[in-house]
This record gives structure tokens, sequence and C-alpha cells, in this order.
């Protein structure tokens, strides 16, 4: 043998080595992209069902109450009170006295479907949103725009607390075990976002339809569910902006 055939062969063999670490560095590469598309995809399906779930318990809940509290539940788990003749006197924060025995019947109801084991821990926030319309404090806030949306917000935060308010206040809450208490505080929150979200004839977003604001629908309060899995959701979507 030439010395020349006996230097091909080391080098043959070494190739033939580095050519079985690329293989079982792709295949390695491969299961790790393939168990980071499973693990997304069960992230998916749960907030897909935690979701599902959730819509259809409270739709039961609430099957006999829709029509006469004016309530509106949408598939992104918010509860709209979308009748503005019961919820506040004008300009004012205050609960008008229908408004607050609805409101006694609700929360019970709502609270009894949330504070279950099998949602507690799929629910990252719980917020009670409140929302205004253009026409509101005119007097002062339409000489300037940006006065009147900043004394909206500060209309319809102080409406938001006003429900958070009674709830703290209710019967009901003050008859939880201390552990359901503190979830509740852990997890429910008071906004105000002026009017931001106006709604549109078909109580949709007038922003995204482009359609005429329809004031009473958009003087509402909202009840909206935060699931936990809607957070990885939002981390696994920018994950995927980021590559």
């Amino acid at each position: 043998m030439s010395k020349k055939d006996s230097f091909w062969i080391p080098y043959a063999d070494l190739m033939t080595v580095l050519m079985v670490i690329f293989l079982f560095i792709s295949l390695a590469y491969m299961g790790l992209v393939q168990y980071k598309q499973q693990q997304q995809d069960k992230i998916f399906e749960e907030y897909k069902q935690t979701k599902e779930n959730l819509y259809n318990e409270l739709k039961e809940t609430f099957k006999n109450d829709f029509q006469r509290w004016n309530l509106a539940l949408d598939q992104d788990l918010s509860i709209r009170f979308t009748n503005p003749n019961v919820l506040f006197e004008p300009d004012k924060a205050n609960i008008r006295p229908l408004f607050e025995q609805i409101l006694n019947e609700f929360i019970p109801k709502y609270f009894n479907v949330l504070r279950q084991a099998k949602y507690q821990n799929k629910i990252a926030e719980i917020r009670i949103e409140g929302h205004s319309d253009p026409s509101a404090r005119t007097p002062t806030g339409y000489q300037n725009e940006n006065v009147g949306y900043i004394e909206n917000l500060q209309l319809s935060q102080d409406r938001s607390l006003s429900v958070m308010d009674n709830i703290i206040r209710s019967t009901y809450y003050n008859q939880l075990p201390a552990t359901d208490k503190k979830w509740i505080r852990f997890s429910v929150t008071a906004t105000g976002l002026s009017y931001g979200r106006t709604l549109d004839n078909e109580k949709k977003y007038s922003y995204k339809t482009g359609k005429d604001i329809n004031f009473e629908y958009s003087r509402r309060v909202e009840f909206r569910i935060v699931t936990t899995s809607e957070l990885l959701v939002e981390k696994v979507i920018q994950q995927m902006q980021n590559k």
C-alpha cells in the first residue's frame, strides 16, 4: 500500500465520523423543533378548550338573564351590560339602584363559575372595564379633545371602581372563605377605558369596523376574563415573530 493510500483511509474514516456526528445533531435539532411544536400545539389547544368551556358554562348560567339585564356574552369571554339607563346617572359614577340589584344577582352567579377549582388556575385576570362615549362631559371636554378624553377616562375609571366597591361590599363576597377573597382581590382589576373602545350598532368595535358610534351601546360596563393560556399564546406568538 502506498503512502498516498494510507493517508486517504484515515481521512475517509474521519469524514465518516463527522457525517455521523452531523446526522445526530440534525436528528436532535429536528426532535427539539418537533417537541417545541407539540408544546405550542398543546398550549393553543388548552387555550381553545378553556375558552370554550368557560363560554359554554357562562352561557348556561345566564341563559335566563341576557334579555332581562341587557346582557351580552362574547366569544372573547367578555360580559357586557349595555343599557346605560340602568347603570349610572349621566356623567356620574354612582350606581343606580336597579343596577345594584342586578349586580347582587349577577356577582354570585358569575364568581361561582369562576371560583371552581378547574378554572381558578387557568384564570390570569378578571377585568372590570368602564366605558364611556364621546358625548359625555362635553362642556369642557370638547373645547379640547385631549381634555375630553382624559375627563372620560376618569369617569369610566370611577365607574369601574364603583362596581368593584359593590363586589367587595356584597353579602356574597363577605361570606366567602378567606382563600377565595384573596383570590378575587388578586384576580379582579378595575380600569376605565374612556371612549377608546366605542361600539357600533352591531356592538362591534367602531374603530375596527369604521361604522358610526352607537352612543348608547358604548356607555357600558364589561367583565372580561383573561386566561393563563391566553398569556402563553401571546408569548408563543411573540417568540414566533422574533424568529
